[in-house]
């Protein structure tokens, strides 16, 4: 590696047939992973996110409206991405709860 450009080096299993087809693309090994690295994490960038906003979500909910009504079906809404249903269990929630809910919520659906 190269720690002075923040390259690391680390040991990577492959069979093969990978290193094979490793060997015959441009720029070599580093190279092509580093470049399917990229293009996986642009393509599972928003079910990243998604995930994340139903964790920062999940976690605000459990603490704030665990024990409220509706809140267990309120969950499944927000994990099947189900905005109406979801609205409709969190609707009788204090006001500010049920805000900050769906302001976390919000780029989930």
């Amino acid at each position: 590696g190269r720690p002075k450009l923040g390259v690391v080096s680390r040991e990577v299993s492959l069979l093969p047939r990978h290193w094979e087809w490793l060997a015959t693309q441009p720029g070599g090994a580093s190279a092509t992973l580093r470049k399917l690295v990229e293009e996986a994490k642009k393509k599972n960038a928003s079910v990243h996110e998604t995930k994340m906003a139903q964790e920062r979500t999940y976690k605000f909910m459990s603490v704030m409206a665990g024990d409220l009504k509706g809140y267990e079906e309120a969950l499944r809404a927000l994990y099947r991405k189900d905005k109406k249903m979801f609205l409709t269990y969190i609707e009788e929630w204090p006001a500010d709860i049920r805000e900050h809910s769906l302001e976390l919520a919000d780029s989930i659906f």
